[in-house]
């Protein structure tokens, strides 16, 4: 996956837009919900890699650390509540659909 797919993916979220809030860096993004600007996703590079920053349910962030090695305790965010995929070759694209989409959920209220 490529930034711009996960981009294009979150924004067919319904009620869905794209933001840049960080002065000087045009690369990061936050993905918000239109109704209450809430992030459900934070798209940056760190350190050469592309990581994309979801919020899951901290019982199933465990599973998830424990089982793919491309994913993390957030970077820069909650350890509790948000994890850090790293997005390359190895990350399974359908998870991290399934994952936004969980993201997006949580953070609708």
């Amino acid at each position: 996956m490529k930034r711009e797919e996960i981009i294009k993916y979150c924004l067919e979220l319904p009620n869905t837009y794209e933001d840049c809030p960080f002065p000087n860096d045009t690369f990061s993004v936050t993905m918000k919900h239109l109704s209450n600007n809430k992030w459900f996703a934070l798209i940056m590079k760190v350190h050469g890699k592309l990581y994309l920053n979801v919020k899951t349910d901290p019982e199933y962030s465990e599973l998830l650390r424990n089982n793919y090695d491309y994913i993390m305790p957030a970077y820069h965010m909650n350890k509790e509540h948000w994890n850090t995929i790293i997005i390359d070759e190895k990350v399974d694209g359908e998870l991290v659909k399934e994952l936004i989409e969980q993201s997006y959920e949580l953070t609708k209220k």
